[in-house]
């Protein structure tokens, strides 16, 4: 963890890190209707794993 959180990019964007030490439930269900609903970009590489949630709003 330390090494994510230390890290800064070339142009000084810095990064921060920390544990999620919560528990959460497993077997929630999103339903078609409530995936549509978001405004989900996968990436072109592993898209599957790589993707944005960008909010509703017109200045995209």
């Amino acid at each position: 963890m330390n090494l994510i959180a230390n890290t800064t990019t070339r142009q000084g964007l810095k990064i921060q890190a920390e544990i999620d030490s919560n528990s959460y439930p497993k077997g929630i269900k999103v339903t078609d209707t409530e995936l549509e609903n978001v405004n989900l970009f996968k990436a072109d590489f592993h898209g599957e794993w790589n993707y944005s949630i960008r909010p509703k709003c017109s200045s995209y």
